[in-house]
């Protein structure tokens, strides 16, 4: 008979994801939940906690039942760059305006990977600018400068 062993790696994982919903499934019994045809502000925040709470118990399962493989190198270049970017965009999207803030972001979380080349990253980050110019702009007219006042317009 085998002994039961945990991957630490899927241990972590899911008791982090437990106790990370159970704080949010605390919170959203502060706020009143009402029904599920009469949804309260605390309705949805509860179910997800709920979702992450289960995921949380089906990592922990399944890290007993995998061959466990042993925990990589922390890869500290993707944590650097994607990290800051979304911290970035927040900060400079009201004075740089969306496009300029989306290019700069984009270009930053690009350079995660060490495979990523500049013109690579150029062409790529471009292409998002301009779908995301379209979409958000244009398609779904969202109320936002493209360029904001830090660029003089």
């Amino acid at each position: 008979m085998k002994s039961l062993s945990f991957s630490s790696r899927d241990l972590i994982c899911g008791v982090l994801f437990i106790l990370v919903g159970l704080f949010f499934a605390i919170q959203a019994y502060g706020l009143e939940l009402g029904t599920a045809f009469r949804m309260g502000p605390g309705y949805f925040p509860l179910v997800l906690a709920g979702m992450l709470v289960l995921l949380g118990i089906v990592v922990i399962i399944q890290g007993t039942q995998v061959e466990h493989e042993p925990m990589g190198p922390i890869a500290w270049r993707g944590i650097l760059f994607i990290l800051p970017a979304p911290i970035f965009f927040g900060l400079t999207v009201r004075g740089l305006g969306f496009v300029p803030s989306l290019f700069l972001t984009a270009l930053l979380a690009a350079f995660a990977s060490t495979k990523m080349r500049p013109g690579t990253a150029l062409l790529l980050v471009g292409g998002l600018t301009l779908f995301s110019v379209i979409v958000f702009s244009y398609a779904l007219g969202l109320p936002f400068r493209r360029f904001g006042p830090w660029l003089g317009q």
